[in-house]
């Protein structure tokens, strides 16, 4: 009985062994230089959907519980709420938009990144109706999908002179 209990605890030990080994493994098999790549490529997507002017695209790049944060505006936690914010946006005929990320940082899981950059928009003045111009900061936190894709869970806007590189 006793030269059981030692074989199973034994063979307990070398299992667990096994599985911490296979952790290790698949957390070093994460490329978080590709990872940073795919999302600088989403972000440039994203730029060109704004600039299609793209609804459903544009909406497309948040997680069904995504919160976007525009100054100005409410905080939007929903689809509905997030495609009213985008549409006001895109509605405005004067919108050029333009943004990158400065910095990237990603998570050893390789399911959570976040990118941080600046922006620059032309849109209309609402009180003059002129065309303005505006630069600013973001920071947007990604979460990897079952499907594998990256979509943005937080995306936080704030204006004022780009964050210094």
């Amino acid at each position: 009985m006793k030269g059981t209990y030692l074989t199973l605890v034994l063979i307990s030990v070398a299992l667990s062994g096994c599985d911490t080994g296979k952790k290790a493994e698949k957390a070093a098999a994460v490329d978080t230089k590709a990872i940073e790549q795919e999302l600088k490529s989403i972000e440039t997507a994203w730029v060109a959907d704004y600039s299609a002017r793209d609804i459903d695209k544009l909406a497309g790049h948040y997680s069904d519980d995504a919160a976007i944060a525009n100054p100005g505006s409410a905080l939007a936690t929903d689809d509905m709420m997030r495609r009213a914010e985008i549409g006001k946006f895109i509605a405005d005929p004067s919108l050029k938009l333009d943004f990158a990320s400065d910095r990237v940082q990603v998570a050893q899981s390789g399911d959570l990144a976040s990118t941080r950059g600046h922006f620059t928009a032309e849109t209309t003045d609402p009180a003059t109706k002129k065309v303005k111009k505006e630069t600013g900061s973001y920071l947007t936190v990604w979460e990897k999908q079952a499907d594998g894709s990256w979509k943005a869970v937080e995306d936080f806007v704030t204006p004022g002179p780009a964050a210094a590189q």
